[in-house]
């Protein structure tokens, strides 16, 4: 095991720390060498919104709470910090905009210069990447085909021809979890996991294309030879630098010298901490349910699926090819679909007198209306949702797509929330097995769905997606599988494991399966998705 601090003991038990920034809170876990979790802390972060599609945050504000988190964590546990062995980062694939020694710059109409972060979410950059697409470089191919606003090139592109005197003074663009990488050990070293997924870098042939930087109208960037986006690109959990810093170490309450892993995105880690579970990586799709949706399919070779981003080389496992899909907004678009409902607001208060999220609630209603859970699709009735209220992330990358509700009548009662809540989840089923089928479709199957993020914790959740998409659900050993990977990219980092997949396969454990129905629930559900896609295509013909 490599050891960077003299103060840093040899023996005794030594210890995880993995840092998760999410879109609204920053979290850390402390784990020991089992996988166990012995403690997490959270911070809530700032989401700044405005007219235009723009969601801002600050990385001041970020490294505070992530900072507060893991001095808490490690209090928590009642760990020394001498016996932590690595720290490792992921974080949402969100712009970082620095100055000048690491200055926030302002990049949006706010001028707040604390206001520094462009957030995955943001869609302003729609016009630009309708412009890139149609230029249609051969880098796309690498995107599933079409780029997407989330990605970091089209908001670059935004930002030079909407802020040129922002754009000009930067110093470096991050993804957020390179950022966290580096203000906690100075180094500018990118991870493979961030620049190949959403800034056209090519992995498999360790290189940016500057044709396409130049073609798009950003060959400033390439003309620098890429100095402000990353010339030192490593694989996701290799060391960076020298370890924490002793400035980042203060902060932290953490020992200077600390390894610290090479970041990933947030599902990605979500990824790294389930896939390995029952059976090698291809054969599982990793499903990350939070406030947007992730899907991850890991395969040997490259395979090319239009409308699903990728594939991608090391992304995630190193030598294996990553196939990205998902939904902008899942968890969210839960969230709001039930706002619309006249009952939410009661049901809102009967939530807060139990102590409980609004979701889980309508979840503890319909469970207590059936004998089994895979009953609970009868709750829909003649209720259709197709919750893209985001637009449509995969598998028809379709930025304009927009949500469609059927058969909602005048009722107002509670009950009616509660059946709207499960066509509700039902559409966010359908949405993944139509990823599912189009990957296998083109030469990418999966057997089993292993699940992670906070949306897809309860049971009902699980059972619902079983059963809508056809195939097994997985839930992991981990309470916190996203936690559990970041910590996996440290523990490599630190040489407590050889590489990520060793990690994975000694860390990752299968909790419980969710079996889907068959019989006259599986017919239910075939006929619910066929209306699903038809809903969805009408939705894109009038429009």
């Amino acid at each position: 095991m490599t050891n960077t601090s003299s103060a840093r003991p040899t023996g005794g038990e030594r210890y995880l720390i993995g840092v998760d920034v999410g879109t609204g809170s920053a979290r850390a876990g402390l784990f020991d060498l089992t996988g166990t979790m012995l403690a997490s802390a959270k911070r809530d972060i700032t989401l700044y919104r405005e007219a235009g599609s723009i969601v801002e945050q600050s990385s001041t504000e970020i490294w505070a709470a992530v900072c507060a988190s893991v001095r808490e964590a490690v209090a928590r546990a009642g760990v020394d910090p001498n016996a932590v062995a690595s720290v490792g980062f992921d974080a949402t694939c969100s712009l970082v905009v620095l100055g000048k020694d690491g200055s926030p710059l302002p990049v949006g109409p706010s001028e707040d210069p604390q206001r520094d972060i462009i957030v995955w979410m943001d869609h302003r950059a729609v016009a630009q990447a309708e412009r890139i697409n149609a230029q249609g470089h051969d880098v796309l191919r690498y995107v599933g085909g079409r780029i997407s606003p989330e990605m970091e090139t089209p908001k670059l592109l935004w930002l030079r021809e909407n802020r040129r005197a922002v754009f000009d003074a930067a110093w470096q663009f991050f993804d957020l979890a390179d950022f966290l990488t580096w203000r906690a050990t100075g180094d500018l070293a990118r991870s493979t996991c961030t620049v190949t997924c959403k800034w056209t870098y090519l992995a498999h042939e360790k290189r940016w294309d500057p044709s396409y930087f130049r073609q798009i109208g950003l060959g400033v960037l390439a003309d620098e030879a890429f100095a402000r986006i990353g010339q030192d690109v490593v694989d996701p959990g290799s060391a960076v630098g020298n370890g924490l810093s002793a400035r980042a170490a203060e902060e932290l309450g953490l020992v200077p010298g600390t390894p610290v892993g090479a970041g990933m995105i947030d599902a990605h880690a979500g990824g790294i901490g389930t896939v390995g579970v029952d059976g090698p990586p291809e054969s599982n799709l990793g499903y990350v349910f939070g406030t947007s949706s992730c899907t991850m399919t890991s395969t040997a070779e490259p395979v090319f699926v239009p409308g699903v981003w990728g594939p991608y080389y090391s992304a995630m496992v190193s030598g294996m090819w990553l196939n990205e899909g998902g939904q902008s907004a899942a968890g969210a678009a839960i969230e709001q679909l039930l706002s619309f409902h006249p009952a939410a607001g009661r049901a809102q208060e009967l939530a807060n007198t139990r102590g409980v999220s609004l979701p889980v609630l309508l979840a503890e209603l319909a469970a207590k209306k059936v004998r089994k859970l895979s009953q609970t699709v009868d709750l829909a009735g003649g209720l259709h949702v197709v919750p893209e209220f985001l637009g449509n992330r995969a598998p028809f990358a379709d930025p304009h797509a927009r949500a469609v509700i059927a058969g909602l009548g005048m009722e107002n009662d509670v009950d009616n929330l509660v059946a709207l809540y499960i066509a509700g989840l039902c559409g966010i089923g359908y949405g993944l097995r139509q990823i599912i089928d189009v990957q296998a479709s083109s030469g990418a199957p999966i057997d089993k769905i292993v699940i992670s993020g906070g949306a897809g914790q309860l049971d009902l959740v699980r059972q619902l997606l079983a059963d809508a998409t056809g195939k097994p659900v997985l839930a992991t050993q981990a309470e916190e599988p996203v936690l559990l990977g970041a910590a996996i990219l440290g523990s490599v980092a630190a040489g407590v494991f050889a590489d990520i997949g060793a990690a994975m396969a000694s860390l990752s454990r299968t909790a419980s399966t969710y079996a889907p129905a068959d019989g006259k629930t599986a017919e239910q559900h075939a006929r619910r998705y066929a209306a699903f896609q038809k809903l969805q295509a009408v939705a894109r013909e009038i429009r």
